[in-house]
Order: C-alpha cells, then structure tokens, then sequence
C-alpha cells in the first residue's frame, strides 16, 4: 500500500508502472516479526531509463519516510536501510545488475548469511524472480567449511561484544544460548550445505530449517527438534516481554537453563565450539 500511494504521489514519474520492488532482510524476511521488530529493506529496480536511478531514489526516500511516520500511538516502524550494498555508504537503491555484481565479487561473509533469510516482499514481480535466481545462485556456491566457520566465528562474537549485557539477567537474544545463537547456526548450515542439500535455501524460518536439518543428517533428528522447540520458546518469551513495553527482552537464568542447554548443544554440534 505504502509503495503504490508513494508512486502514485511522485511528481515526476517516467513510466506508469514503476519497476521496482522492496527485498525484506532479517525478521522481516524471514517471516518472524515481533511486536517491536524494525524493517531491514533494501530497495531494488530493472529499469534502463536515464531517468531511473533519481526517481527511484525519491520513490524510496518518500516510502522510508512514510513507514516511519509518527502517529498517536508512536511511530509505525523503524527501518534499517543498512543491509543495502557498501551500507550507510551505498547508494540508496540499486539496480538488479548491480545487486547482483556485488553478492557475487563484493559481498561479505555476513551478508550471504543475511541473505539467506531475505525475500521479495513487494513491487514488481519480475525483480522478484532476478532476486530469487540471484539469492539461490549465491546460496549454492562451493564454500571452504573452515573459512566459512571462522567467518561465522568472528562475526558472532562481534555482535556479542556489542550487546553488552551488564546485569544478572539472561538476554534472551544475545546472550550466549539464545536466539541469535539459534539463527547463526542455522545460517552457518545454510551457506555450508545449500550446495549439496538445496531444501536448505528455501526461506522458510528457523523452524522449519531446523527440522531440515534434521532430516538431511546434518544434525540428529533429535537435537532438531529440541532446538526448534527451545528456539519457539525463546522467541515466546521474547514476544510477551516486548509488548509489556520492556526495552530489553531478559529473564532470570535459571527460567530457561534447560533452553540454555540445548542451543548450547546445538552450536558445539554445528560449530564445534562451546559456548
């Protein structure tokens, strides 16, 4: 809706249709909104038009500031529009073959692990299937599994460093045996073996990759699905917290030891690490 009334309010428009379309990262695309989540969006658009790239730009800037209006009950939703090419640097929008050049040549470790989890959520649905060829293709690449370990490695204790948590309490997405926990290994199983077992690129949530997992023998049956279980309970938690209003979604740690334990496993199992 947002889209088409921005279109519909650009002043300067070069085409009746626009071709263009908003890709969702993160819990957005993958289908796993809380009451408090932001939006991570990239925009995308397949248009030769000399004209393109500063309508779409507009076009882009007018939906950011739309999702993000201010109304009685507080604002509609932050955003994110970080995970876009080269982040805060890059271009605001991209076109199709620049996306694609970048995920293929340029792209970090952490953004094909992000990527493993985005999906076209609205716009023009030939960039829809461009983005999904691309999202596959990138998914499917041969990865060294120790190089790709270490990446994942680093990039998690990054995130934990910059989440501290100074009290007693158990943050339960970013402390160690919590949701992010869940989702990096998840991700590391994706870009390790999409390649070999490719019901893994699907973008079907945590879930439900989890008990693929399971299935396909990269994890045991067993530890699938307690880890589904523990990371449902986890996210439980996290959504009743959220909408009492707290800022941090923490428990006392004793409240979720035996969560605690199984993600724990989870991640010496999938990382060989303890954590």
């Amino acid at each position: 809706e947002t889209l088409e009334r921005c279109w519909a309010g650009l002043k300067s428009r070069h085409r009746d249709t626009p071709s263009f379309a908003i890709i969702g990262y993160g819990k957005l695309g993958g289908k796993e909104l809380g009451y408090t989540s932001d939006l991570d969006i990239v925009f995308l658009y397949d248009d030769t038009d000399e004209r393109a790239q500063a309508t779409y730009a507009r076009l882009a800037q007018r939906i950011n500031t739309w999702l993000g209006t201010l109304t009685s009950a507080g604002m509609l939703y932050e955003t994110d529009l970080r995970l876009r090419p080269d982040g805060a640097s890059g271009l605001l929008v991209s076109s199709t073959e620049a996306f694609r050049n970048y995920q293929l040549h340029h792209a970090w470790v952490w953004e094909h692990q992000a990527l493993s989890r985005a999906r076209f959520v609205c716009g023009d649905t030939r960039i829809s299937e461009t983005f999904e060829a691309l999202r596959r293709e990138v998914l499917h690449q041969p990865r060294d599994a120790a190089k790709l370990r270490g990446e994942v490695l680093a990039m998690r204790n990054k995130m934990h460093a910059g989440h501290i948590n100074n009290t007693t309490l158990f943050d339960l997405k970013h402390d160690h045996g919590g949701i992010v926990d869940v989702e990096f290994c998840v991700q590391y199983l994706v870009l390790r073996d999409s390649r070999t077992h490719a019901e893994l690129t699907e973008n079907l949530g945590n879930i439900k990759l989890l008990h693929r997992a399971g299935a396909t023998g990269l994890i045991s049956v067993d530890l699938a699905t307690a880890a589904a279980d523990a990371y449902r309970e986890l996210r439980r938690q996290q959504h009743a917290i959220k909408l009492s209003g707290a800022e941090y979604a923490r428990v006392p740690p004793a409240a979720m030891e035996n969560v605690r334990e199984v993600v724990r496993t989870l991640w010496a199992q999938v990382l060989g690490e303890a954590i």
